[in-house]
């Protein structure tokens, strides 16, 4: 299982441009490790109050959701529910800067991305009978 978890910096592109780009990553990987399994993991939200870059970052997301599906053996995992409170803004608690996880910021991620690991590095039952051929 490979983690990709890249693009919050590149917000000089475009959505489109950084969505191409982890695309052609994945692409990359699925040429140099195709048994591997790929776990994207969605941009998360940024800033203490909505901003153009919170809305890029949505964007990114949007259109990995419509094209990483096509693409074998990848899945998005989308991980930014709960960072966003009603009234707009991000806690300090869970980005100490407004961008970077804290602690208790990485474990609202590492909770369900641990359980897609652990879904994921289960053989199937025709996994388990090719590698026994």
């Amino acid at each position: 299982v490979i983690v990709v978890w890249v693009g919050t910096n590149n917000h000089k592109n475009t959505a489109e441009e950084v969505a191409g780009g982890i695309e052609a990553i994945v692409r990359l990987i699925n040429t140099q490790q195709p048994q591997a399994k790929v776990i994207v993991l969605g941009l998360l939200p940024r800033g203490e109050k909505p901003n153009p870059l919170r809305q890029k970052n949505a964007k990114v997301n949007h259109l990995l959701k419509a094209s990483l599906p096509k693409l074998p053996n990848v899945q998005l995992l989308d991980v930014d529910a709960g960072f966003v409170h009603s009234d707009g803004t991000i806690s300090y608690h869970d980005m100490f800067d407004f961008l970077h996880l804290t602690g208790g910021g990485y474990a609202k991620i590492c909770k369900p991305l641990h359980e897609l690991i652990m879904q994921l590095l289960e053989e199937t039952p025709e996994e388990k009978r090719a590698a026994l051929a």
